[in-house]
């Protein structure tokens, strides 16, 4: 599902049961001392992300972990892994296509109790209640929460430094499955230009949420997606 909502030529792999797949020794260090549940959730990302590269051409090699715990692809490549209950997806690009991607997937479900007020600006609050009582078929809230995933995820290959919640307003399109990020803290210099937004798409099916984001290569697209 999730190669409906990304640019052609993005390989993708997806799973909503578990893979195997041998860590390198760079991998166990990045795992740590993890419990079990995590260490499977982890064996199952590295495997699809090893299936993706090689539609790529790559042969399998270590994915570790970087500083925030974000993979770290080879040389060439940028990419993405999301994980839920039930389902686990990486997608890659050459960088010659893609400066970025950030993907994300959420089972369809309300967010806890509470959780709202830490991740939505008010005009984006006041949004999600609108939209739940015309549309009350999408969790809209957990929706916002998957879209600001996928924006730090492609955020922060490009720029290095954290992204909050409240650093990007979020407008969501319900009818063409598409959605703009305008980003409230200074961004990295892309193309030449100030890194101002992210637009990506979003789309509801079969119980989940899924978001992406995939910023071109293309000098007069630098802060939106090329789809």
């Amino acid at each position: 599902m999730l190669e409906r909502i990304l640019p052609r030529g993005t390989a993708v792999v997806f799973t909503t049961g578990e893979l195997d797949t041998e860590l390198f020794p760079e991998e166990e260090v990045a795992l740590g001392q993890a419990v079990e549940k995590r260490r499977r959730e982890f064996v199952t990302a590295r495997a699809c992300a090893r299936r993706a590269l090689s539609r790529l051409g790559y042969p399998a090699q270590p994915i570790p972990a970087g500083s925030r715990g974000e993979p770290v692809w080879p040389r060439g490549i940028v990419g993405s892994i999301t994980h839920c209950a039930g389902y686990r997806a990486c997608a890659v690009a050459p960088a010659t296509e893609l400066l970025t991607i950030g993907v994300d997937a959420e089972v369809d479900d309300s967010l806890p109790e509470g959780l709202i007020g830490d991740i939505a600006l008010p005009e984006e609050r006041r949004w999600i209640e609108a939209a739940a009582a015309a549309d009350p078929g999408v969790s809209w809230d957990r929706l916002l929460f998957s879209i600001k995933e996928s924006i730090y995820k492609a955020w922060f290959p490009l720029a290095r430094c954290w992204l909050g919640f409240e650093d990007a307003s979020v407008t969501i399109d319900r009818s063409s499955g598409g959605f703009e990020a305008q980003l409230l803290v200074a961004g990295p210099t892309v193309n030449g230009r100030a890194l101002d937004r992210f637009t990506g798409r979003w789309l509801a099916a079969e119980g989940l949420l899924l978001c992406a984001i995939a910023l071109s290569t293309a000098a007069d697209d630098s802060a939106t997606v090329d789809f």
